[in-house]
């Protein structure tokens, strides 16, 4: 069965987030479709309110209402480490554990040949230009523990620690394989605090 234009293609635009096949789709297409309208367009409009105010941390790239993310722009944290992480999702997961004090930078991805993604299509050279400064005395690379984000932190720490800053990698508590954003707040704790060098 054809279905009407604008539920096909709102279908396949719910499709395309993360997490979402077509048939999930296709539910949350006829959940919003027998919707009422002011419910719809409370949603349209916090959307659009997210796209115009939201945007990347100019210092750190996570997510910010401004020129610089809440982290950033606190002031109380330690300026002499840097957690680098995969995405702004990474950020959230290490600061529920409460237990780092320091300061982020995300990369919006990892290196990854077979995608042809290198070191300037994610933000590495930004972090490079944070390290100049010479205040930064440890990076703590949490990247994921699959092979890409394996092949980032050992990039990392080959540019890294010829300028003579310590580069760690959490330790216990983090599977192979598994993403940052879903571990356990007690599991991401360990890993912050038991930290290994690279």
């Amino acid at each position: 069965m054809q279905l009407p234009e604008p539920l096909e293609r709102l279908i396949s635009e719910l499709s395309r987030l993360p997490g979402v096949g077509p048939k999930t789709a296709q539910r949350l297409a006829f959940h919003l479709l027998r919707a009422d309208r002011e419910r719809v367009e409370r949603l349209a409009e916090v959307l659009l309110d997210l796209k115009a105010r939201l945007g990347y941390c100019s210092r750190c790239f996570n997510i910010a209402e401004g020129p610089l993310c809440v982290v950033c722009a606190s002031g109380r944290r330690d300026e002499a480490v840097i957690c680098v992480v995969e995405a702004p999702l990474d950020v959230l997961a290490v600061e529920r554990t409460g237990e780092y004090r320091g300061l982020f930078h995300v990369l919006h991805g990892v290196l990854s040949p077979i995608d042809n993604i290198g070191a300037e299509d994610i933000h590495i050279p930004e972090l490079l230009a944070r390290l100049a400064g010479g205040e930064v005395v440890e990076v703590i690379v949490a990247t994921n523990s699959d092979i890409e984000g394996e092949a980032t932190a050992a990039y990392l720490h080959q540019v890294i620690a010829p300028l003579g800053i310590k580069v760690t990698r959490p330790a216990q508590g983090l599977p192979f394989g598994g993403d940052l954003e879903y571990a356990d707040e007690i599991s991401l704790a360990r890993a912050m605090s038991g930290r290994r060098s690279l």
